[in-house]
C-alpha cells in the first residue's frame, strides 16, 4: 500500500468521525493559540516599554545607583567633589524620588511623583522651562520652599493659568510655584508632565532617607560613555571599598537589560503555555487507542489480504500528523486573532512572532507524531487471526 492510499484512508477515518477529530484536534488548537498570544502579548508589551523609553532615552546619560548598606561618613558632597574632578562630565543631578499630595488655596488635590534635585538638573535631562524659572543654586542651599510643576498639575490646580507665583501645601508646608516645565506629553494623569520638583535638600527632609540613592550624569561625548563607566566605577571602589554599594549603568546598557528580562519572560509563557500542546498529544493517543480498537476487525482484514506491519502504522500516523496539522493551522488562526483583538483595544501593540508561530506548529506536529507512535504499533502489532475474530 502506497502512501496515498494510506492518506486517502486516514482521511475518510478522520472525516466519518468530525465531532471526535475536533475534541482530539482542540488541545492543539489551544496550545498552539496559548503559546502565539503569551510570547505575541509579552512582545507587545515589550516594544510598548521600549519604545516609550527609546523615544526618551539619552545615549549620553548614566546612572549612578548607590545602595545597600553605606559608610556613614560618606555624603553626596564626596561624590560630587569626585565628579567635578573628572574630564569629559558636562553636567550631573542627584535625584530623589517619592510620592506626595498637594493641593491648592482652594483645597484642590493631586497625588504626583516628585523629584527632589538641583539646579542641574534641566541640563542633565535637556529640559526646558514654559512659564517661570527653575531652581537655583540659592534654593538648594538655603533649603527653599519652592517647587516646579509639571503641565498637569498646572491644569489640574490652576486652570486658570495663574500658577506661576501661587502657592501649593505640601507635606503640611506651603511651597511657592516658581516654574512650570514645558509639556513635552499629552499633559495627562501618569504622563512625564504628571511631576513635580523640589530641592533634593528639601526631598530629604520629606523622605526622611537624608541619603542621595541617584545621581544622573550628562556625558560630554555620547561614544566615551562606557569609558567613563569605568572610569567613575573604579572612583567609586575607591570611596567605597565595596561593589555592592553602588552601580554605575548607562540608560542604552538599561534598555538592553529590560529587552535581556523580557525575552526570558517570553519564553517562560511560552514554556507554561506550551503545556497545554503535551496535554494534547495526550489527548490524540487516547483517542487514537480508541480507534485503533474501534477498528481491530479492519485492521484483521487488511492484514489479512497483504498489509503489511509498515502500512498500518503509516495509516495511523498518518491520521495523527493530519489531526495535528489541522489543529496547529487553527491554533495559528486563533492565536493570531486573539493578539489582533488586544491590539485593536489598546491593551498592548499587536506583536505577531513568526519565530514562535512556526515553532509552536513544528512542535504540534512533533507531538502528533510521538504520541502517534503507540497507537500505530499497537496496530501494526496485531495478530490477524485474533483481530478477524473481534466482533
Amino acid at each position: 500500500m502506497n502512501v496515498f492510499l494510506s492518506l486517502k484512508m486516514a482521511l475518510k477515518s478522520i472525516t466519518s468521525n468530525k465531532l471526535r477529530t475536533f475534541l482530539t484536534m482542540l488541545g492543539v488548537i489551544i496550545g498552539v493559540a496559548s503559546v502565539i498570544t503569551a510570547v505575541g502579548f509579552a512582545e507587545g508589551s515589550t516594544e510598548s516599554i521600549t519604545s516609550d523609553l527609546e523615544s526618551n532615552i539619552k545615549t549620553n546619560l548614566l546612572n549612578i545607583s548607590l545602595k545597600g548598606r553605606r559608610t556613614s561618613n560618606i555624603e553626596y558632597s564626596d561624590i560630587a567633589e569626585i565628579l567635578d574632578e573628572l574630564e569629559g562630565i558636562d553636567a550631573y543631578s542627584p535625584v530623589l524620588n517619592g510620592s506626595v499630595t498637594i493641593k491648592n488655596s482652594n483645597n484642590d488635590t493631586v497625588t504626583t511623583p516628585y523629584i527632589g534635585t538641583d539646579s542641574n538638573y534641566l541640563t542633565v535631562q535637556d529640559k526646558t522651562m514654559m512659564e517661570g524659572r527653575f531652581l537655583s543654586s540659592f534654593d538648594i542651599d538655603g533649603s527653599l520652599n519652592v517647587a516646579i510643576i509639571g503641565s498637569y498639575i498646572s491644569n489640574e490646580l490652576f486652570p486658570d493659568g495663574d500658577a506661576v507665583g501661587s502657592y501649593i501645601t505640601l507635606g503640611g508646608q506651603k511651597f511657592k510655584i516658581v516654574g512650570i516645565l514645558t509639556e513635552t506629553e499629552s499633559s495627562e494623569e501618569n504622563s512625564a508632565d504628571h511631576t513635580l520638583i523640589i530641592p533634593y535638600t528639601i526631598a530629604q527632609r520629606l523622605t526622611r532617607a537624608g541619603s542621595i540613592n541617584t545621581i544622573y550624569v550628562k556625558v560630554s561625548n555620547a561614544n566615551e560613555v562606557e569609558k567613563m563607566v569605568d572610569i567613575i566605577s573604579a572612583e567609586l571602589f575607591d570611596l567605597y571599598e565595596n561593589e555592592d554599594y553602588y552601580s554605575v549603568v548607562s540608560q542604552e546598557a538599561m534598555l538592553e537589560t529590560l529587552s535581556s528580562v523580557t525575552d526570558t519572560l517570553a519564553i517562560v509563557l511560552a514554556g507554561i503555555a506550551a503545556i497545554s500542546l503535551v496535554v494534547g498529544g495526550i489527548g490524540i493517543m487516547n483517542i487514537m487507542i480508541v480507534s485503533v480498537t474501534e477498528r481491530t476487525r479492519e485492521i484483521g482484514i487488511r492484514k489479512a489480504i497483504g498489509a503489511k506491519k509498515i502500512n498500518i502504522m503509516t495509516q495511523f500516523l498518518i491520521e495523527g500528523l493530519i489531526i495535528t496539522c489541522l489543529g496547529g493551522t487553527i491554533g495559528i488562526l486563533l492565536g493570531c486573532g486573539i493578539i489582533t483583538v488586544i491590539g485593536q483595544l489598546g491593551i498592548v501593540p499587536a506583536v505577531y512572532s513568526m519565530k514562535w508561530i512556526i515553532i509552536s506548529f513544528v512542535v504540534s506536529i512533533a507531538i502528533g507524531i510521538i504520541f502517534s507512535l503507540f497507537p500505530a504499533y499497537k496496530a501494526a502489532k496485531l495478530d490477524p487471526i485474533v483481530a478477524l475474530r473481534s466482533t
